[in-house]
């Protein structure tokens, strides 16, 4: 009798768990450990975010208009990440959105407020959620630079009765447009001033304040290199649809140095988009496309025979999304993001994984089932660096956040997304809420990608690539975790706790 142990079969395969005809999410999967022979610190999260675009760390923050405009993405690509700058506005505001990120090497932008130096401000809201006010001969951006008032500095004025050119501090002294904070620091501490302007080109681009470089200085020390391309810009995606008239936007953007462009679409296999990828790689062949979204092998195929350099993944993941429950069509992200991976890396495109990422875990869980990087809303949405303004809701510090499928968004010119821009009704697929106050994304994604390695460490994988080559060779392995496997792993039991993980 033979009594050979059997050869150890634990878990099972991502081609075998994902070909079983269900749908899953990141939270009805769980990975099972590996080995471990070397530290977290040494994981390597650089990947790609297209065929030709590299990145430092896997993250993106998705084209929405309540996440990602000029300060998300000065921030995102100083952290080695990148952002993707919504639509929702004209083309002419996109790509000067585009360009006030571009314009500058510090994660920092105030969008100042202008006033003439007889005005009086009398009330908060003149300075519109800026630290300072810019004094222009004019009273507005076009002017000549007298001075400036810093919010401050208004505060503890007792005459809120007095002109502003009564009291404004003379203009700052100026600095280079791509100077680093060490620099401005040192320059605002030989100069003794709580002010310095960047310049470019001999124009004023934006005004940095002393609290500001204090505050970012403060956050964790940045390891990865920021997202810069060849000419020292910060790389600053954006989206645009498959109308005629997104080829004029895209003409805006390309004067305006945009690095990528996402055709920004719910269900991106269709003759409109397929068209626009070939018109855009005939007209700018040296510009990377991002097309999508998609969720099944069939879609990718077709976008990458079109000629995309990137696939954007999910379909009513997202948290504000309600297109698998309006539309009944959609696929759990999990599976999503494994099934598309496992075509689209045959031809060396990139996947996006897009919504559905509520924490770190997600993050790994979406990079080990085969995408390149994850696109965050509603994880970023909130955020200092967020559009909008604070506002108290139930005794919490929120903003909005809403779904560019929201009615709300597409009264903005987002309907077309969704191909209901020329429909005579609009149905919703999306909704309008709000997310607390995280703190600045210079602070909390330093730990988020902390959490992400350490994740990485568990599998056995000391990079993004070598958690690729541990699922397809079969060697990384999974399960399906039941409704109670699920309430386990997570936070069960206490009475009260306090969710803190940094």
């Amino acid at each position: 009798m033979d009594f050979t142990p059997p050869p150890i079969e634990d878990g099972f395969t991502a081609e075998k768990l994902f070909n079983q005809g269900f749908s899953y999410t990141y939270d009805d999967v769980i990975f099972l450990p590996h080995y471990i022979d070397f530290p977290a610190d040494a994981v390597d999260l650089s990947t790609r975010l297209t065929r030709r675009l590299p990145l430092a760390v896997p993250l993106v923050a998705s084209p929405m208009d309540t996440v990602s405009e000029s300060a998300m993405a000065a921030a995102m690509a100083s952290l080695g990440a990148i952002a993707v700058v919504h639509s929702n506005v004209p083309a002419a505001a996109q790509a000067a959105l585009l360009r006030a990120a571009k314009s500058r090497r510090v994660p920092i932008l105030s969008d100042p407020a202008f006033a003439a130096p007889d005005a009086v401000v009398e009330h908060e809201d003149a300075f519109a959620g800026s630290p300072f006010l810019l004094v222009t001969d004019t009273g507005t951006a076009t002017g000549r630079l007298l001075g400036y008032v810093a919010k401050r500095e208004w505060t503890n004025q007792t005459d809120k009765g007095l002109r502003v050119g009564d009291y404004m501090a003379a203009p700052p002294k100026r600095a280079p447009w791509d100077a680093d904070l060490n620099r401005i620091h040192k320059l605002m501490e030989s100069e003794k001033s709580s002010a310095i302007g960047l310049e470019r080109e001999g124009e004023l681009v934006d005004v940095v304040v002393k609290d500001d470089v204090e505050r970012v200085k403060g956050y964790p020390k940045l390891a990865a290199p920021a997202t810069v391309g060849p000419d020292g810009e910060f790389m600053v995606g954006a989206a645009m649809g498959t109308r005629e008239d997104d080829k004029v936007r895209l003409e805006h953007l390309v004067k305006a140095g945009v690095n990528v462009v996402v055709l920004d679409s719910s269900q991106g296999n269709s003759i409109y988009q397929l068209d626009m990828v070939k018109y855009v790689k005939r007209v700018y062949p040296e510009l990377d496309v991002i097309g999508g979204n998609v969720v099944t092998m069939y879609q990718a195929d077709n976008l990458i025979q079109a000629g995309v350099d990137g696939l954007r993944v999910g379909m009513g993941s997202g948290s504000i999304c309600t297109t698998q429950e309006v539309c009944a069509v959609g696929r759990g992200q999990a599976t999503a993001v494994y099934k598309v991976s496992s075509i689209a890396y045959k031809s060396g495109v990139p996947v996006i994984a897009d919504g559905g990422i509520s924490n770190s875990g997600h993050i790994v869980k979406a990079l080990s089932l085969g995408a390149s990087t994850v696109m965050m809303g509603s994880f970023l949405a909130g955020s200092h660096e967020a559009p909008g303004a604070y506002v108290y809701q139930n005794g919490q510090r929120v903003k909005k956040y809403r779904g560019m499928g929201s009615l709300e968004a597409m009264t903005k010119g987002s309907d077309a997304r969704y191909l209901g821009d020329t429909a005579k009704l609009k149905i919703a697929q999306g909704v309008v809420g709000a997310v607390k106050d995280k703190g600045s994304v210079l602070n909390f994604i330093p730990y988020t990608l902390q959490a992400v390695r350490q994740g990485f460490q568990d599998i056995g994988a000391n990079s993004v690539q070598s958690a690729h080559d541990l699922l397809r060779s079969r060697v990384l392995r999974l399960e399906v975790r039941s409704g109670a496997a699920q309430v386990e792993g997570g936070v069960h039991g206490l009475v009260s706790y306090e969710k803190k993980y940094y």
